[in-house]
């Protein structure tokens, strides 16, 4: 048992950050609205998130402003949003399509490895979720 001070400030932002995944997937929430899961922990517990997110999470609407990008490059779809304005909305792969928007520039300034990586798992995750569609009756 631990006493928990109010707001929680007896632990360290990534322990907060686990308390409130654990209690969104408990109450089993619809909605999820999440600033970068995984900002304040260790890459291990980085990866251990994200796995849970995708398989814990996968019938619930969630919102992630992210800081990454590698984290939603398998989101559904993904608004860019400039000084409060939508800029552009569709899935990752879509987006990359137009190589003035503002999401594939975003990807363009991460670097020649990391968006290579980043254009491929958006391509994996877009032809992915076709066959999908696809295969459904």
């Amino acid at each position: 048992q631990v006493i928990t001070n109010k707001g929680g400030s007896n632990f360290s932002a990534g322990q907060r950050q686990l308390i409130c995944l654990a209690k969104a997937i408990i109450r089993n929430n619809k909605i999820l609205v999440m600033d970068e899961a995984t900002t304040n922990v260790d890459i291990h517990t980085d990866i251990l998130i994200q796995e849970t997110i995708r398989e814990r999470l996968k019938d619930c609407t969630v919102i992630t402003i992210a800081h990454r990008l590698n984290t939603i490059m398998d989101s559904d779809r993904i608004l860019v949003m400039d000084a409060g304005q939508i800029m552009e909305y569709d899935h990752a792969f879509k987006l990359l399509e137009n190589g003035e928007g503002y999401f594939s520039k975003m990807v363009e300034e991460t670097g020649s490895t990391m968006k290579e990586t980043l254009r491929e798992m958006a391509k994996n995750d877009y032809q992915a979720k076709k066959t999908i569609i696809k295969n459904i009756p």
